[in-house]
């Protein structure tokens, strides 16, 4: 028999806040030291070259600063979107900020959208032991991954025994007695101890004078920004989930160490989100770099492109690790064999996706990385001989 497991959920909600506490402090650390003044407050701007921050003072009220500056990077971030017909109350209907606030394992979870947070949560909260249902209205989870990696990661979410209800968009979530109802518009109803609402975000712009600054906002509200992280405004950037470009966060401290480069008068190379590395923290990872079969489609190059994957089932490392249902899957062109993107589905993509992150970045042919040395065994080795295989005679 196997052993049970139990996990104490309280105890690793409380280590992952600590982890995250950690890293803030350490970075204000790093300020400090650099001789940057931080101020603690909450900010607006006052035109284009000043911003107001209120202090609570000490008699209770509410003191304002006022800081001018040449030039200012907006890096507000963005907020857990909520619907009308299912909002968040902190105990049974929950937003992905609220998560680390249970203090024990759901009985049955039911997560609301089938994104890149919905497919992370629900993949944890299943391997910890809690009964899963993912409500999808989306033909496959993950829909805005490469299909064959999102095939994969469905096939881990069955073996594991969790249900998703695909093509099934909710409508309201209710709270019960002990628990909730999340009812669908086909008129399903779904009834789970938990619900967790993983329906997206907003940026965190509203009430911070962007319009009256001369900031472009888009519909959703997010600052539009070039490909240098500028505004508008010329001495105004912005980086972040705030802003209109890819929201990750190796993105936004790209996008501000650009920012600051650029207003020092610094060369810059304008960032390319074609060259932006990802990765969906399910397990197996998805790891994604460059151009896939969707982005060319859209583009109308499928022809001027080609393709290659090897399945791990034929590496010796992912064989010995036990691990073969991933793949690595490249991406060229056809006239002059440039790698152009890839896809990795295995344990840890995410520390296998840089070599070619590198080869897209600095256009590496696939000659030139088949030419470089893989350590044998290695799941590496897979992405070199995924371009051999796409060796052009």
């Amino acid at each position: 028999m196997r052993p049970e497991i139990a996990v104490n959920l309280a105890a690793v909600n409380k280590r992952l806040l600590a982890m995250a506490g950690a890293q803030s402090h350490d970075m204000l650390q790093s300020l400090e030291a650099a001789g940057v003044h931080v101020v603690q407050g909450e900010g607006r701007l006052d035109g284009v070259g000043a911003v107001l921050v209120s202090t609570s003072a000490g008699s209770g009220g509410t003191d304002f600063d006022r800081i001018e500056a040449d030039t200012i990077v907006l890096a507000v971030g963005a907020s857990p979107r909520e619907l009308d017909s299912a909002k968040p109350d902190g105990e049974r209907i929950l937003n992905w900020k609220q998560l680390y606030d249970l203090p024990a394992i759901p009985e049955h979870l039911v997560v609301v959208g089938s994104g890149v947070t919905g497919a992370e949560f629900a993949n944890a909260y299943r391997t910890l032991g809690a009964e899963v249902t993912l409500v999808s209205s989306r033909d496959q989870v993950l829909p805005g991954e490469d299909p064959d990696a999102a095939a994969v990661i469905e096939r881990e979410f069955a073996r594991l025994g969790m249900n998703v209800m695909s093509k099934s968009r909710a409508e309201s979530v209710t709270r019960t007695e002990n628990g909730v109802i999340v009812a669908l518009e086909d008129g399903r109803t779904v009834e789970g101890s938990h619900c967790l609402m993983a329906v997206g975000s907003i940026p965190n712009t509203a009430n911070l004078g962007l319009e009256e600054a001369g900031v472009q906002l888009t519909e959703s509200g997010h600052i539009r920004v070039n490909k240098v992280a500028r505004t508008a405004i010329p001495s105004i950037y912005a980086a972040g989930d705030c802003t209109d470009f890819y929201p990750l966060a190796s993105v936004a401290a790209m996008q501000g160490r650009t920012a600051i480069m650029h207003a020092l008068g610094d060369f810059v190379r304008p960032i390319d989100l074609r060259n932006v590395a990802a990765n969906v923290f399910t397990y197996p990872e998805i790891a994604t770099v460059g151009w896939n079969a969707r982005s060319l489609a859209e583009a109308r190059d499928v022809a001027q492109a080609i393709e290659h994957t090897i399945p791990l089932s034929l590496n010796p490392r992912a064989k010995m690790i036990g691990f073969t249902d991933g793949f690595v899957k490249l991406f060229a062109w056809k006239a002059s064999g440039t790698v152009i993107g890839g896809v990795i589905v295995a344990h840890r993509a995410s520390e296998l996706i840089f070599p070619l992150a590198l080869a897209v970045e600095h256009r590496l042919t696939v000659d030139q990385v088949a030419s470089a040395f893989a350590v044998y065994p290695s799941m590496t080795g897979a992405i070199t001989d995924a371009a051999r295989a796409l060796h052009q005679h």
